[in-house]
Formats: C-alpha cells, structure tokens, sequence
C-alpha cells in the first residue's frame, strides 16, 4: 500500500537500558529484541523532556517545550491546574486524519483531561495510572461491556486490539499504544513476572555515588528505595508485562495479514534511574532537577518488513521531533505550518535512515530542556545551564561518563564551554515561543503543585505521593459508583 499503517508503542518511564537488545544481561524482552532485531535500533535516541507530559507533548506536535508551552507532568488529580495546554497546537493524529488515516490511542494520553476525546482521534481509551480503570472511553462503534472493575493489566491491549479489529479496512490506520505499568510505584506487579527477577544480581544496575550535584527528591524519596532488590524485580517485571502485550499486537497485525504493511515503532517518553547515580525516578527525581544520561536516554525501535531494511543499528542523535517528522514523511504528509507562530518545527525526518540512507545533515547533538533548564548533549561532552542563575554544568563524557565531576570551571574546558553555550543559545533563539519559553516558566501557569523549580523546601518524605492517594482515591470511587449502578440494574 502507499501509505503505511503505523502502531506506535508510547510506553511510560521505560529507560533505554531497561531492555535485551540495549545490552540489560537479566531483563527478559523477547518481543522488542525482535523488533530491534529484524528491525531497526537507534543507539542514540533521546527525549525533549525528561518529564512525562512535556515529552508526550513533544511527541505529539514535533514541538519542543519552550514551544508548545508545557514544562511539566500535568496534575489531572489537581481541579486548580489548567487542562487545555495544548489547545492551539496541531496534533499528529490530525494531520494524519487529513490524509486518510483511521486514528485511535489506548493507554496514557497525560496533555490535559483524558476525558473527552481530544482532537484528531477517531478512537479513544485512555488511562493515566496504573491504579485505576480508564478515564476515557469513545469509540466510533459500539464499545466493549464494561466490565472492568479494577486495574486491569491486560486493558490498554485489549482496547487497542478492538480498534485494530473494529477499523475500517480500507483505510490505513495510526495507533497509540501508551503502555505504563514501569511507572511508580514500583510494587503491586503481576507476581508470576516480579518472581523472576528476585534472585538476579541486577549487575547491568551501576553502583554509583548519589547524585551529587543537589539533594534527592520526590520520586527518589519513595519508600521503595527502602528495599531495592524488590522495586527493581517490580520495575523488571513490569518491564516485561509491557514486552508480553507488543507481542500480542504484533501477533495481531499477523493474523489480521497487514504486519507487512504496518510500520511499528516501540518508545517511550522518557528515561528512568531505578538507582543510577543514587536516583529514583527521572528529572525530577533531584533538586536541581536533572538531565543524567538515565533521565534522557530513550529506546527506539523502527520496525517496517516491506519498507525498512531490517537488521541496522543507528548512530544518529534523535529525539521525539524527529519521530514526528517521520511518521509524517512515511504517511505521506505534509509538515505542518504552526498555528499561533512564524518559529519552524525543529525536527528531521530519519525516514531515509530505516532504508540504510545516510544522514543528509550531521545529528551530532541533542538539546533537551525541563522548565528553565537546558541542555546539549555531544558524544563527547554535556553543557547543563538553569536560567538565569544556574547552577550550570559541563561533563566530559569520555573521560566521565557517569557524570560526577563538573569541570564548567576548569580552564582546559573553556574553548568546550563556549562552543556548546553558544550552540545552545542559537537552537533556542531559532525555536523558542517567547509566550511559552521554559526559561520564563516561573512566571507561567503551575503543572502541578510539586514543580521542581518552585521547590525550595527542606526534603519532604512522600513528595508526590499525595498525588497517588488522590488517584488511589478516585479509582475507589470510580468503582464504589460503577457497584452501585450494576446493583440499580
């Protein structure tokens, strides 16, 4: 066919180092291995952000944060916090509806209200925790009884299952699979997949000095840094409850005879540390929040049978906004022209890559940023700038790739220090929205009500964890309620 079914595998916290064919010597991923295997791998894969909404965001508008405007994770438990972030950005399931395609997610959505349907979907189950049943549920059929009760850890498949077998067959199709049983917290996973990984010596975990450049926070304060041996079997198992669901899609598309035609990418949003430097969590796991390799480092995945040339592994540097250049070069799209701005979209289609194509401009560096931090990355050096008074950092990454010693003030780094800061500050005033650049993010709307930037308190056991009892709470009342109308009937 012309134009190429697409799934994309949006998992949530799965770190790039949390998988087989990423060289993890325990963790059991079969079903990615052979993605990766007969597929393409990139090496040097990266998010925008090293938060969960701001990367999803990216994502889904090839924008960076400090232009479409979103910096943090979105408080959905939280009635004070703004829901329509995004509400003048263009959405990659649009654009891909305008040429024909059949849209649809099943999982994490985290941009805003998970109900109702947000633009450019034709189907919609979304969740945002693995503590509750779904948020939203549309369908352009008639949906599924709802029978679920509780957590389901079969869910988010099962409804993208149905819109693979409910779609139009002759149209081509663009699905979402937003996975999330490897978020915190890390306890409560399917015990016949924990079980396998308790007597692992956890060897590819490195046994690092805590991060030394702050104090630990939020998500790194979790009790279950308490007994890390467990929360790193749930955090493994997890892993490979999310591996077991890609092969049941992937199974699918075979039986449903358009795996050949279908391009499955398998991503996530953002890296985690389940111990790396001392951390649990992502970004903000430390204050000053961070950006180490762990927090950014993505996998990435492209598997196309009829259009990629399997078996590759890619040096390049790329981020979120390049994949949505690709899904739309592959889909046979045209780039779009922003809505609200004269700023270009920052990423490159890699499409020429998956067929072995050398890369047409050198993808060397990768900038990232997370509120009013910003950063760019080389294979050879690291350059971290809070605005507008730092603290700033500069690691060597080959001489110190665990990035423990700043040398931003070392004379020998000097000539280092200016190229990158000047690299940084000309990206960002190619591409920064100055309504929505993260370097005035103070004086921007709250995600939520634990923004690092904002967090100038003593350490605080449990930080976030007020937004998981909401959750917590909500899921019990969602089920008392549902109870109560299957008594009524």
């Amino acid at each position: 066919m012309s134009q190429p079914n697409i799934v994309v595998f949006l998992s949530d916290d799965h770190a790039q180092w949390a998988a087989g064919t990423y060289g993890n010597s325990e963790i059991q991923t079969p079903s990615i291995d052979h993605l990766a295997r007969t597929g393409v791998q990139f090496e040097n894969a990266f998010t925008n952000s090293p938060v969960c909404s701001p990367a999803r965001a990216s994502f889904f508008t090839g924008r960076i944060p400090s232009q479409h405007g979103v910096h943090d994770y979105i408080g959905n438990a939280d009635p004070t916090v703004p829901t329509d972030w995004l509400a003048e950005e263009i959405f990659l399931p649009q654009l891909l509806q305008a040429c024909g395609y059949t849209t649809g997610l099943s999982g994490k959505w985290h941009l805003g209200s998970d109900e109702p349907r947000p633009r450019g979907f034709d189907f919609w189950y979304s969740r945002n925790a693995a503590v509750s049943e779904a948020d939203g549920y549309e369908t352009p059929w008639s949906p599924r009884p709802d029978g679920e009760l509780a957590y389901d850890h079969h869910a988010i498949t099962t409804h993208a299952l149905e819109f693979l077998e409910n779609r139009p067959k002759e149209r081509p199709f663009f699905l979402v699979v937003g996975h999330l049983a490897t978020h915190s917290p890390w306890h409560g996973g399917l015990e016949r997949l924990v079980s396998r990984y308790r007597n692992c010596t956890f060897a590819d975990i490195p046994e690092d000095i805590t991060y030394p450049f702050g104090r630990l926070r939020s998500e790194s304060l979790y009790s279950s840094r308490n007994d890390p041996r467990e929360a790193l079997s749930q955090y493994y198992g997890a892993v490979t409850e999310i591996d077991e669901q890609v092969g049941r899609i992937v199974d699918a598309l075979e039986s449903l005879t358009v795996r050949d035609d279908t391009v499955v990418i398998y991503t996530s949003d953002h890296g985690l540390n389940t111990g790396h430097h001392g951390i649990w969590g992502k970004g903000n796991g430390t204050l000053p929040y961070n950006v180490v390799d762990e927090s950014i480092r993505i996998p990435l995945i492209v598997n196309y049978p009829s259009g990629a040339l399997g078996g590759q592994r890619r040096q390049e540097a790329v981020t979120h906004v390049d994949t949505f250049q690709t899904i739309l070069e592959l889909a046979g799209a045209p780039s779009p022209t922003p809505r609200t701005s004269t700023k270009p979209y920052p990423g490159k289609s890699f499409a020429g890559a998956l067929k072995s194509e050398p890369s047409p401009e050198p993808r060397d560096a990768v900038f990232v940023e997370y509120g009013n931090l910003r950063s760019i990355r080389t294979p050879a050096h690291k350059l971290v700038k809070r605005f507008p008074t730092g603290p700033d950092e500069l690691f060597d990454l080959i001489a110190d790739p665990r990035e423990t010693r700043n040398v931003i003030d070392a004379p020998a780094f000097r000539p280092v220090l200016a190229e990158l800061g000047a690299r940084l500050d000309a990206y960002f005033t190619r591409y920064e929205e100055l309504p929505r650049r993260g370097t005035d993010v103070l004086s921007q709307p709250r995600h939520n009500a634990d923004e690092a930037w904002r967090d100038t308190s003593a350490p605080r056991l449990e930080e976030s964890a007020d937004w998981l009892e909401r959750l917590e709470a909500r899921a019990r009342a969602r089920r008392a309620e549902k109870q109560r109308r299957e008594g009524e009937r």
